[in-house]
């Protein structure tokens, strides 16, 4: 029989940035999005007070002014490697792990003779032993049931923090799955959760109970699968391997408007550098790449524009400048005068690994492994010396176009000059 184990950081962008700075414990915090726009991570203070996830930051001054909100730019760099740490310490309870996204991840528990409460127990307390990262850990016979029982170790104090659903008798598992809305399930949206109420499908139980057969005709596979896996059989399997993108899209909002062909081509080398940076880690090659611009829909007032281009390469790459050199030849037949820009960004499409590549006739194979060379290069000193450290120079330096980030804590694991002081 499958047993998994749903591990998630509690609040993890929140809890990261206490981490560092401990006098953010007990307080509200939120952390914005890109341009500090809205809020994509809250403290259980901040939840506590009823603001909701994506809530905008400027309908929020009055109240974080009466509550004494901490509001924080989001810092990717130190999540992604908080994040990595994290992981790293949940490796080791098992050899079957599946990273899901920056703060989750699945074990797989199957063949542990052991007390798995306990066990879950003793993941808590060593992942925040050695990172500072709270988690709660969701045990079950399926991968939804471990994502539902990580729900009710988070959202239900009495289970401190742990989940364990098989050693639950079937008439407590039911009462609790009955005493939830089907939409906290894995995987049901709010479209979806309308659609089921309308077939009297309300509750959790409800959705285990529900005909697979009509699920199916009504519905999908991918539902019905659903439904068999919070009955307990297990229909998703590890992956222990993440799968290669088949798409990588580096795209940003401007912190201010950016009038001028000069201050777009900056963004756009900018994101295609971070995009070509993206497949070399996953050893990949693009065939072709998609760059576009827009103005901001939300500044009705101003004429509005917004066009992609998608450029076919003529020999799959990875190198930064050959990407860059396309990117910006496509910016320039989309560019128009007279408009106030909001976004860009560079799509790489049509991915083939690495070891694929298909050279033409008419291939340098010394310019090839010199350019190899560099790309390696490159990516080796900004690994170790910090993100930037090496850029093309068409990137710009002064970067006026670049998003927002007002009160950005100190990326305090993955660079020398922000490290945290400590004074004695």
């Amino acid at each position: 029989m499958s047993i998994f184990a749903l591990i998630d950081g509690n609040n993890f962008y929140v809890s990261c940035e206490r981490v560092f700075n401990p006098g953010l414990e007990g307080r509200p915090v939120v952390v914005l999005s890109n341009n500090d726009g809205c809020a994509v991570a809250r403290s259980a203070e901040v939840k506590a007070l009823g603001i909701k996830m994506a809530a905008p930051w400027f309908q929020l001054r009055d109240l974080a002014r009466q509550h004494g909100i901490v509001a924080l730019s989001s810092n990717y760099s130190l999540y992604a490697d908080m994040s990595n740490r994290m992981m790293g310490v949940l490796r080791q309870f098992s050899p079957h792990q599946e990273v899901y996204s920056i703060d989750e991840c699945f074990l797989g528990l199957e063949g542990f003779h052991r007390d798995l409460d306990a066990y879950g127990q003793e993941i808590r307390q060593q992942v925040k032993q050695w990172t500072g990262i709270p988690v709660c850990v969701g045990i079950g016979s399926s991968k939804t049931l471990a994502k539902f029982a990580n729900h009710v170790a988070k959202k239900r104090p009495e289970w401190n923090g742990v989940c364990d659903l098989g050693a639950m008798p079937e008439a407590r598992l039911n009462e609790l799955m009955a005493g939830i809305e089907a939409g906290e399930i894995w995987g049901v949206g709010r479209r979806l959760r309308e659609q089921l109420a309308a077939m009297r499908i309300h509750t959790v139980l409800d959705l285990k109970q529900a005909d697979t057969a009509l699920i199916r005709k009504r519905f999908s596979v991918v539902l019905e699968r659903t439904v068999m896996e919070l009955r307990g059989i297990s229909c998703l399997e590890l992956e222990q391997i993440a799968p290669s993108k088949q798409q990588i899209l580096c795209s940003r909002s401007f912190g201010n408007p950016v009038l001028h062909l000069a201050g777009l081509q900056e963004a756009v080398t900018s994101y295609a550098t971070r995009a070509a940076e993206k497949l070399r880690r996953q050893a990949s090659l693009a065939g072709a790449l998609h760059v576009f611009i827009s103005t901001s829909p939300f500044r009705e007032k101003d004429p509005q524009y917004s066009q992609g281009v998608t450029i076919p390469l003529p020999e799959a790459s990875s190198n930064t400048l050959r990407l860059v050199a396309f990117a910006l030849w496509g910016l320039k037949q989309l560019y128009r005068p007279g408009y106030r820009y909001a976004k860009a960004g560079v799509m790489l499409m049509d991915l083939v690994p690495e070891a694929s590549r298909q050279h033409t006739l008419f291939v340098d194979e010394a310019a090839q492994q010199e350019s190899v060379r560099l790309m390696q290069a490159m990516d080796a000193i900004n690994r170790r010396m910090g993100k930037d450290t090496v850029f093309l120079a068409g990137a710009g330096t002064r970067k006026g176009w670049k998003m927002k980030q007002g009160n950005k804590s100190p990326c305090y694991t993955t660079r020398w000059d922000e490290l945290a002081q400590v004074s004695c």
